[in-house]
């Protein structure tokens, strides 16, 4: 399997780098799983290469400014090579700063091709989900599997995902 992680990290994303940072840790110590990250704003950076400690990859990488989720995952297509044993993990608030074109386009391609898609919306400190409901409720439409929850229930739900 391969597990393409795409990660959020415009300004509004502050309160969620932990819980992103987490889920990336537990994503790289699953045996038998390639896996993929890449770290975004409006810039793009591929970090697949430096995840011997995504933890602290993650934290040490701080973007921060604004969002343009379309053009990460557009990037993000560039790893799929086998459609039927790839997941796509978009964490982000789905607030896209950019037209939504580009990312709705992206997602129908993964869709199409099968790519298993799933979107963790933003926590806060509180683990309170925070996100944009209209971006998140149309990728769920174009076949996103959409869901707020702390890295402790996503382990669970990646198992239900790969099966």
């Amino acid at each position: 399997w391969t597990v393409v992680l795409c990660v959020d990290q415009s300004g509004s994303m502050t309160d969620s780098v932990i819980h992103s940072a987490v889920m990336a840790a537990i994503l790289c110590g699953l045996p038998g799983i390639t896996v993929k990250m890449v770290l975004f704003d409006t810039s793009i950076i591929d970090v697949s290469d430096r995840l011997t400690d995504p933890l602290d990859t993650l934290l040490s990488v701080q973007l921060g400014g604004g969002t343009n989720i379309g053009r990460a995952v557009t990037y993000c297509e560039d790893f799929i090579e086998d459609p039927n044993r790839t997941v796509f993990a978009l964490i982000s608030d789905f607030a896209e700063g950019a037209s939504p074109r580009a990312l709705y386009a992206a997602l129908a391609r993964m869709a199409e091709a099968r790519v298993r898609m799933i979107g963790l919306v933003a926590l806060d400190e509180q683990s309170t989900p925070f996100f944009d409901p209209n971006i998140a409720g149309k990728a769920a439409d174009i076949g996103m599997q959409v869901g707020a929850m702390t890295p402790d229930k996503f382990a669970g739900w990646l198992a239900e995902i790969m099966t």
